[in-house]
């Protein structure tokens, strides 16, 4: 009886705002409700209890060595978030909720990304991280396990294929660049033959555009002025010879 005070003490538990208390009574769930927040009371030698934080939780996914659908081997991690939603079924349906979690992280990981190329895996990692969050949700909803967010962090490349897809990108440039320019002297010839056709129509457009080519040395300060002799002059002297 002197010990009865103590013991009725130690029967009243207290959880926090962000945990939950899973009871068992002889080895069953008892009410199928977890109890919290606040204060709870639990009898001596038949009840036991697991807390459950639902507070969300982030974890690293290390990097994977995965094969892409065209045969390219590239280095993938990531972080996801989840929570327990659900604390009876994170106790009783599964052991350790949060190891399997990680590791069904990381074989969903390889899955989703062996179906990609190289090409979808850096261009569309949003939806291949919307993929992972529904394929990991509709895993781990049997566990009372909510994921929340899937993130992929970072795509390591081989080296030779890094100094392959540059020379790539460079010759690629390099091929515009030349249709740019092959395009520019196609234009530039274009215009020359019309303003050759409208000089033709009038003789002295041309003396006007001596005149202002002479203006536009003149304004440059050279020492040298250079007079344009007609070809129909020349040929009329070699005639005569």
């Amino acid at each position: 009886m002197a010990t009865f005070p103590i013991t009725i003490f130690m029967c009243f538990k207290i959880v926090k705002e962000y945990e939950r208390a899973v009871i068992f009574r002889l080895g069953r769930v008892i009410d199928r409700k977890p109890k919290g927040p606040g204060l709870f009371f639990v009898l001596p030698c038949t009840d036991t209890f697991v807390k459950v934080d639902l507070r969300t939780i982030s974890f690293d996914i290390p990097p994977q060595e995965i094969l892409t659908k065209d045969s390219v081997t590239v280095s993938v991690d990531g972080v996801v978030y989840f929570r327990i939603h659900c604390p009876i079924s994170a106790v009783a349906n599964v052991s350790n909720a949060h190891s399997s979690t990680r590791l069904l992280a990381q074989t969903t990981l390889r899955n989703v990304l062996g179906t990609k190329n190289l090409a979808e895996l850096l261009s569309d990692r949003e939806g291949i991280s919307v993929s992972m969050q529904e394929s990991l949700d509709e895993a781990t909803d049997p566990w009372g396990i909510k994921v929340e967010r899937v993130e992929i962090k970072d795509v390591k490349l081989p080296q030779q294929l890094q100094r392959a897809m540059a020379a790539e990108a460079e010759a690629s440039r390099e091929a515009r660049a030349k249709i740019i320019a092959a395009e520019g002297e196609m234009k530039a010839s274009r215009a020359l033959k019309e303003a050759s056709l409208v000089i033709a129509e009038s003789p002295s457009a041309l003396q006007l555009r001596y005149l202002q080519t002479l203006n536009t040395i003149a304004a440059e300060k050279n020492s040298t002025i250079i007079f344009p002799l007609p070809i129909d002059v020349i040929q009329h002297y070699m005639q005569r010879k």
